[in-house]
Protein backbone atom coordinates (compact mmCIF):
# COMPACT_ATOMS: atom_id res chain seq x y z
CA UNK A 1 0.00 0.00 0.00
CA UNK A 2 3.02 2.27 1.00
CA UNK A 3 4.20 1.92 -2.72
CA UNK A 4 1.12 2.39 -4.04
CA UNK A 5 0.68 5.82 -2.05
CA UNK A 6 3.98 7.06 -3.28
CA UNK A 7 3.16 6.01 -6.80
CA UNK A 8 -0.02 8.34 -6.68
CA UNK A 9 1.78 11.41 -4.95
CA UNK A 10 4.73 11.06 -7.20
CA UNK A 11 2.29 10.62 -10.32
CA UNK A 12 -0.27 13.64 -8.95
CA UNK A 13 3.65 15.96 -8.61
CA UNK A 14 4.65 15.12 -11.89
CA UNK A 15 1.40 16.02 -13.15
CA UNK A 16 1.13 19.24 -11.86
CA UNK A 17 4.41 20.36 -12.64
CA UNK A 18 4.66 19.24 -16.72
CA UNK A 19 3.45 21.15 -19.24
CA UNK A 20 0.71 18.35 -19.94
CA UNK A 21 -0.48 18.81 -16.87
CA UNK A 22 -0.63 22.97 -16.86
CA UNK A 23 -1.96 22.76 -20.67
CA UNK A 24 -4.89 20.51 -19.45
CA UNK A 25 -5.69 22.80 -16.67
CA UNK A 26 -5.31 24.94 -18.83
CA UNK A 27 -8.82 27.72 -17.79
CA UNK A 28 -10.28 24.88 -15.97
CA UNK A 29 -12.01 24.97 -12.82
CA UNK A 30 -11.26 22.83 -9.82
CA UNK A 31 -14.46 22.63 -7.05
CA UNK A 32 -13.07 20.63 -3.69
CA UNK A 33 -15.41 19.48 -0.89
CA UNK A 34 -14.61 19.77 2.44
CA UNK A 35 -17.11 19.24 5.49
CA UNK A 36 -14.99 19.80 9.10
CA UNK A 37 -11.84 21.45 10.43
CA UNK A 38 -11.29 19.97 13.93
CA UNK A 39 -8.97 21.28 16.71
CA UNK A 40 -6.74 18.28 16.64
CA UNK A 41 -4.91 16.40 13.64
CA UNK A 42 -4.67 13.12 15.82
CA UNK A 43 -8.64 13.12 16.11
CA UNK A 44 -9.17 13.95 12.29
CA UNK A 45 -6.81 11.17 11.33
CA UNK A 46 -9.15 8.23 12.48
CA UNK A 47 -11.05 6.59 9.71
CA UNK A 48 -14.61 7.10 11.32
CA UNK A 49 -13.67 11.12 10.88
CA UNK A 50 -11.05 10.88 7.82
CA UNK A 51 -13.15 11.11 4.98
CA UNK A 52 -15.20 14.61 6.60
CA UNK A 53 -12.49 15.87 8.89
CA UNK A 54 -8.95 17.81 8.45
CA UNK A 55 -7.17 18.52 11.19
CA UNK A 56 -5.35 21.95 11.54
CA UNK A 57 -2.40 21.30 10.59
CA UNK A 58 -3.44 19.43 7.55
CA UNK A 59 -5.38 22.17 6.25
CA UNK A 60 -3.08 24.99 6.75
CA UNK A 61 -0.75 22.43 4.67
CA UNK A 62 -2.98 21.88 2.05
CA UNK A 63 -4.20 25.73 1.73
CA UNK A 64 -0.43 26.69 1.13
CA UNK A 65 -0.03 23.64 -1.18
CA UNK A 66 -3.02 25.08 -2.87
CA UNK A 67 -1.50 28.90 -2.93
CA UNK A 68 1.21 27.69 -4.80
CA UNK A 69 -0.33 25.79 -7.86
CA UNK A 70 -3.37 27.42 -8.03
CA UNK A 71 -5.34 30.48 -8.33
CA UNK A 72 -7.65 30.54 -5.11
CA UNK A 73 -11.07 32.29 -5.73
CA UNK A 74 -14.71 32.41 -5.41
CA UNK A 75 -17.07 29.44 -6.51
CA UNK A 76 -18.86 31.87 -8.65
CA UNK A 77 -15.64 32.78 -10.35
CA UNK A 78 -15.17 29.08 -11.95
CA UNK A 79 -18.58 28.98 -12.66
CA UNK A 80 -19.34 32.31 -14.11
CA UNK A 81 -15.62 33.29 -15.21
CA UNK A 82 -15.32 37.15 -16.24
CA UNK A 83 -12.75 38.34 -19.28
CA UNK A 84 -9.67 37.97 -17.22
CA UNK A 85 -7.81 35.31 -17.78
CA UNK A 86 -4.69 33.32 -15.88
CA UNK A 87 -2.08 31.16 -16.85
CA UNK A 88 -3.07 28.79 -13.80
CA UNK A 89 -5.58 26.70 -12.91
CA UNK A 90 -8.31 28.28 -10.45
CA UNK A 91 -9.33 26.27 -7.17
CA UNK A 92 -12.44 27.04 -5.65
CA UNK A 93 -13.32 25.48 -2.15
CA UNK A 94 -16.54 24.67 -0.92
CA UNK A 95 -17.80 22.95 2.54
CA UNK A 96 -21.05 20.96 3.06
CA UNK A 97 -23.67 21.03 5.88
CA UNK A 98 -22.70 24.54 7.77
CA UNK A 99 -20.32 22.94 10.97
CA UNK A 100 -19.94 25.10 13.25
CA UNK A 101 -15.94 24.52 13.54
CA UNK A 102 -16.10 25.76 9.64
CA UNK A 103 -16.17 29.60 11.86
CA UNK A 104 -13.74 28.55 14.83
CA UNK A 105 -11.19 26.72 12.82
CA UNK A 106 -11.31 26.92 9.01
CA UNK A 107 -12.22 30.61 9.35
CA UNK A 108 -8.85 32.12 10.80
CA UNK A 109 -6.53 29.43 8.81
CA UNK A 110 -8.87 31.04 5.94
CA UNK A 111 -8.03 34.25 6.40
CA UNK A 112 -4.56 33.92 7.31
CA UNK A 113 -4.01 32.44 3.46
CA UNK A 114 -6.98 35.16 2.15
CA UNK A 115 -8.36 31.80 0.72
CA UNK A 116 -12.18 32.49 -0.05
CA UNK A 117 -14.57 29.97 0.53
CA UNK A 118 -18.37 28.56 0.46
CA UNK A 119 -20.32 27.46 3.35
CA UNK A 120 -23.68 25.18 2.26
CA UNK A 121 -25.74 25.21 5.03
CA UNK A 122 -28.01 22.53 6.10
CA UNK A 123 -30.45 25.27 7.13
CA UNK A 124 -32.74 23.74 9.56
CA UNK A 125 -29.97 22.87 12.10
CA UNK A 126 -28.08 26.74 11.96
CA UNK A 127 -28.93 28.36 15.08
CA UNK A 128 -30.62 25.12 16.88
CA UNK A 129 -29.47 22.77 18.57
CA UNK A 130 -29.89 20.13 15.77
CA UNK A 131 -27.53 17.43 15.01
CA UNK A 132 -26.09 15.71 12.67
CA UNK A 133 -26.84 12.15 12.72
CA UNK A 134 -23.76 10.75 11.57
CA UNK A 135 -21.88 12.71 14.30
CA UNK A 136 -23.86 12.06 17.26
CA UNK A 137 -24.16 8.34 16.45
CA UNK A 138 -20.69 7.98 15.76
CA UNK A 139 -19.22 9.51 18.56
CA UNK A 140 -21.00 7.77 20.97
CA UNK A 141 -20.58 4.58 19.76
CA UNK A 142 -17.00 5.66 20.01
CA UNK A 143 -17.76 5.76 23.74
CA UNK A 144 -16.85 9.95 23.57
CA UNK A 145 -19.58 10.74 25.87
CA UNK A 146 -19.19 7.78 28.01
CA UNK A 147 -19.81 3.87 28.40
CA UNK A 148 -23.87 4.09 29.70
CA UNK A 149 -24.52 6.65 26.99
CA UNK A 150 -22.86 4.20 24.34
CA UNK A 151 -24.78 0.69 26.28
CA UNK A 152 -27.85 2.72 25.51
CA UNK A 153 -27.35 3.55 22.03
CA UNK A 154 -26.45 -0.52 21.17
CA UNK A 155 -29.68 -1.02 22.31
CA UNK A 156 -31.59 0.92 20.63
CA UNK A 157 -29.73 -0.51 17.29
CA UNK A 158 -30.97 -3.63 18.31
CA UNK A 159 -34.23 -2.53 18.83
CA UNK A 160 -34.07 -1.40 15.14
CA UNK A 161 -32.40 -4.70 13.53
CA UNK A 162 -28.95 -3.35 13.32
CA UNK A 163 -26.57 -4.86 15.91
CA UNK A 164 -23.23 -3.34 16.66
CA UNK A 165 -20.23 -5.60 15.32
CA UNK A 166 -18.02 -7.05 17.10
CA UNK A 167 -15.46 -5.46 15.44
CA UNK A 168 -16.43 -1.88 16.88
CA UNK A 169 -15.18 -3.43 20.07
CA UNK A 170 -11.73 -4.32 18.78
CA UNK A 171 -9.12 -3.09 21.42
CA UNK A 172 -6.77 -1.36 18.39
CA UNK A 173 -8.38 1.92 17.77
CA UNK A 174 -7.21 2.06 13.79
CA UNK A 175 -9.21 -1.42 13.30
CA UNK A 176 -12.44 -0.10 15.54
CA UNK A 177 -12.38 3.37 14.30
CA UNK A 178 -12.29 1.64 10.06
CA UNK A 179 -15.45 -0.68 11.33
CA UNK A 180 -17.29 2.40 12.86
CA UNK A 181 -16.84 3.88 9.86
CA UNK A 182 -18.14 0.93 7.94
CA UNK A 183 -21.02 0.66 10.32
CA UNK A 184 -22.45 3.86 9.83
CA UNK A 185 -21.76 4.34 6.46
CA UNK A 186 -25.05 0.99 6.37
CA UNK A 187 -27.13 3.19 8.38
CA UNK A 188 -27.93 5.98 5.69
CA UNK A 189 -29.88 3.18 4.28
CA UNK A 190 -32.57 3.81 7.67
CA UNK A 191 -35.00 6.03 7.39
CA UNK A 192 -34.78 9.51 8.27
CA UNK A 193 -37.15 9.14 11.14
CA UNK A 194 -34.81 5.85 12.51
CA UNK A 195 -31.31 8.17 12.49
CA UNK A 196 -33.64 10.94 14.21
CA UNK A 197 -34.83 8.43 16.81
CA UNK A 198 -30.98 7.12 17.13
CA UNK A 199 -29.75 10.66 17.14
CA UNK A 200 -32.59 12.03 19.91
CA UNK A 201 -30.79 8.90 22.18
CA UNK A 202 -27.73 10.19 22.11
CA UNK A 203 -25.99 12.98 24.78
CA UNK A 204 -26.81 16.38 23.98
CA UNK A 205 -23.12 17.83 23.52
CA UNK A 206 -22.56 21.00 25.51
CA UNK A 207 -22.16 23.56 22.48
CA UNK A 208 -24.99 22.91 19.14
CA UNK A 209 -22.74 21.51 16.28
CA UNK A 210 -23.61 23.85 13.65
CA UNK A 211 -23.09 27.50 13.39
CA UNK A 212 -25.63 30.38 14.34
CA UNK A 213 -26.83 33.11 12.29
CA UNK A 214 -24.98 36.01 13.88
CA UNK A 215 -21.33 33.70 12.91
CA UNK A 216 -23.22 33.04 9.23
CA UNK A 217 -23.33 36.86 9.09
CA UNK A 218 -20.09 37.98 10.43
CA UNK A 219 -18.38 35.14 8.08
CA UNK A 220 -20.06 37.05 5.33
CA UNK A 221 -19.20 40.23 6.44
CA UNK A 222 -15.03 39.25 6.19
CA UNK A 223 -15.95 39.61 2.39
CA UNK A 224 -14.20 36.06 2.07
CA UNK A 225 -17.01 33.73 2.69
CA UNK A 226 -20.69 33.22 0.75
CA UNK A 227 -23.05 31.14 1.70
CA UNK A 228 -25.54 28.46 0.03
CA UNK A 229 -28.23 26.05 0.67
CA UNK A 230 -27.53 21.78 1.56
CA UNK A 231 -30.71 20.99 1.31
CA UNK A 232 -32.80 22.71 5.12
CA UNK A 233 -32.96 19.05 7.21
CA UNK A 234 -29.91 17.66 5.04
CA UNK A 235 -32.83 14.73 3.85
CA UNK A 236 -31.61 13.02 0.60
CA UNK A 237 -33.47 14.49 -2.00
CA UNK A 238 -33.92 11.86 -4.19
CA UNK A 239 -36.23 9.94 -1.37
CA UNK A 240 -38.69 12.54 -1.15
CA UNK A 241 -41.55 13.34 -3.19
CA UNK A 242 -42.76 15.96 -4.78
CA UNK A 243 -44.34 17.79 -2.40
CA UNK A 244 -42.26 17.41 0.02
CA UNK A 245 -38.82 18.13 -2.39
CA UNK A 246 -40.12 21.54 -3.07
CA UNK A 247 -40.96 22.05 0.34
CA UNK A 248 -37.26 21.15 1.47
CA UNK A 249 -36.06 23.52 -1.56
CA UNK A 250 -38.36 26.53 -0.49
CA UNK A 251 -37.33 26.08 3.24
CA UNK A 252 -33.60 26.14 2.51
CA UNK A 253 -33.70 28.70 -0.17
CA UNK A 254 -36.00 31.17 2.28
CA UNK A 255 -33.71 30.67 5.58
CA UNK A 256 -30.78 31.86 2.93
CA UNK A 257 -32.85 34.81 1.81
CA UNK A 258 -33.93 35.69 5.57
CA UNK A 259 -30.07 34.67 6.87
CA UNK A 260 -27.60 36.37 4.18
CA UNK A 261 -27.38 39.44 2.19
CA UNK A 262 -25.87 38.12 -0.83
CA UNK A 263 -27.14 33.98 -1.32
CA UNK A 264 -25.14 31.93 -3.88
CA UNK A 265 -26.89 31.26 -6.94
CA UNK A 266 -25.85 27.80 -6.22
CA UNK A 267 -27.21 24.34 -4.41
CA UNK A 268 -25.52 21.59 -2.98
CA UNK A 269 -27.20 18.38 -2.54
CA UNK A 270 -27.37 16.63 0.33
CA UNK A 271 -24.81 13.53 0.12
CA UNK A 272 -24.89 14.86 -3.92
CA UNK A 273 -27.78 12.50 -4.49
CA UNK A 274 -29.67 13.78 -7.42
CA UNK A 275 -31.42 12.65 -10.17
CA UNK A 276 -33.52 13.97 -13.72
CA UNK A 277 -36.02 14.90 -11.68
CA UNK A 278 -34.18 16.45 -8.74
CA UNK A 279 -32.54 18.34 -10.91
CA UNK A 280 -34.97 19.43 -12.69
CA UNK A 281 -36.85 20.71 -9.33
CA UNK A 282 -34.08 22.68 -8.27
CA UNK A 283 -34.13 24.10 -11.81
CA UNK A 284 -37.82 25.60 -11.09
CA UNK A 285 -36.72 27.14 -7.74
CA UNK A 286 -34.32 29.32 -9.78
CA UNK A 287 -30.71 27.54 -8.90
CA UNK A 288 -28.85 28.04 -12.09
CA UNK A 289 -26.23 25.63 -10.48
CA UNK A 290 -25.80 22.49 -8.28
CA UNK A 291 -22.74 20.81 -7.06
CA UNK A 292 -22.69 17.24 -7.00
CA UNK A 293 -19.97 14.53 -5.62
CA UNK A 294 -18.78 13.48 -8.56
CA UNK A 295 -15.14 13.82 -9.30
CA UNK A 296 -13.81 15.89 -12.60
CA UNK A 297 -12.22 19.66 -13.52
CA UNK A 298 -15.02 22.38 -14.50
CA UNK A 299 -14.71 23.70 -18.19
CA UNK A 300 -17.74 25.49 -18.50
CA UNK A 301 -19.26 22.23 -20.58
CA UNK A 302 -20.57 20.04 -17.39
CA UNK A 303 -24.00 19.91 -16.58
CA UNK A 304 -24.51 23.05 -14.43
CA UNK A 305 -26.50 21.14 -12.16
CA UNK A 306 -24.60 18.02 -11.54
CA UNK A 307 -21.24 20.13 -10.59
CA UNK A 308 -18.13 17.76 -10.06
CA UNK A 309 -15.79 18.19 -6.74
CA UNK A 310 -12.87 16.46 -5.25
CA UNK A 311 -13.43 15.50 -1.91
CA UNK A 312 -10.69 16.26 0.67
CA UNK A 313 -10.16 13.95 3.49
CA UNK A 314 -7.75 14.37 6.44
CA UNK A 315 -5.07 11.88 4.02
CA UNK A 316 -5.27 14.43 1.35
CA UNK A 317 -4.75 17.45 3.08
CA UNK A 318 -1.70 15.70 4.42
CA UNK A 319 -0.75 14.66 1.48
CA UNK A 320 -1.87 16.83 -1.57
CA UNK A 321 0.03 15.07 -4.08
CA UNK A 322 -2.81 12.71 -4.04
CA UNK A 323 -4.78 15.54 -4.64
CA UNK A 324 -3.20 15.97 -7.55
CA UNK A 325 -3.28 12.53 -8.54
CA UNK A 326 -6.95 12.68 -9.03
CA UNK A 327 -7.20 15.61 -10.51
CA UNK A 328 -4.78 14.38 -13.13
CA UNK A 329 -7.06 11.62 -13.43
CA UNK A 330 -10.45 13.68 -13.42
CA UNK A 331 -8.65 15.86 -16.21
CA UNK A 332 -8.40 13.07 -18.77
CA UNK A 333 -10.22 13.12 -21.88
Amino acid sequence: MAIKQLLKRTSGWLYLNSSVGRQQLHGAGVILMLHRVLADDNAANLPHRNELCVGPKAFEHLLGWLKKHFDCVPLMDILQPGSLRSERPKVALTFDDGWRDNAVNAYPLLQKYQVPASIFLSTDFIGSRQRFWWESIGETLWNSHGEKARAHLIECLQQLGRPLPVLCDDPDAQRRSLALLHFLQALKTLSPQDLNHLTDACPQESLPQALDWHQVRSLEASGLIRFGPHGASHAILTGLDDQTLDEELSRSRQALLNGCNRPLPVYCYPNGDNDERVRQHVADHDFPFALGTGTGIYRGANDPLALPRFGVSQRTARNPDLLSWRIYRGARP
